[in-house]
């Protein structure tokens, strides 16, 4: 696959590098850390969303999450602070479409009040989705710049 390069808008800015785990759904926060919110898994975040198969079992923990927008209730945002401050939260969540209001306010606060930061990047478009799959390498720079292959 040939390199590509995606300007985003950086919500909350990082340099990281590694590989993307792809779900084409959008992330549902408070199922996915369904384990941790409600079992007290406090050593391992794995996704337990059954409506989201590509991500089902999969440790989001560290990983670079590429998905297009997230949904669910209100208790997203805190889903994410309780991953972070577990650290078990994603090293960063990469959005084609917009961060909604719940999930960045979880994600801001994760990276003011806890000072763990989650690098988030929106707006990378419709061909981010389609470009990047699970396993590309992906380059991300605190402009927002996403570089895939």
């Amino acid at each position: 696959m040939a390199t590509q390069t995606f300007q985003g808008r950086p919500v909350v800015p990082g340099a990281i590098d590694g590989e993307a785990t792809v779900s084409s759904k959008p992330l549902n926060p408070t199922a996915s850390y369904g384990e941790n919110i409600f079992g007290g898994n406090t050593t391992s975040a794995p996704c337990t969303d059954p409506d989201n198969e590509e991500l089902l079992g999969v440790d989001m923990a560290g990983i670079i999450l590429c998905t297009p927008q997230t949904v669910g209730s209100s208790m997203g945002g805190g889903a994410f602070m309780l991953v972070a401050d577990l650290d078990l939260a994603p090293k960063a969540i990469l959005f084609s479409g917009h961060i909604d209001a719940v999930g960045a306010a979880g994600i801001l606060m994760a990276d003011i009040w806890q000072e763990k930061p989650i690098v988030c990047v929106d707006l990378l478009g419709e061909d981010f989705q389609a470009a990047v799959k699970t396993g590309s390498k992906i380059s991300v720079t605190e402009d927002g710049t996403v570089t895939v292959g």
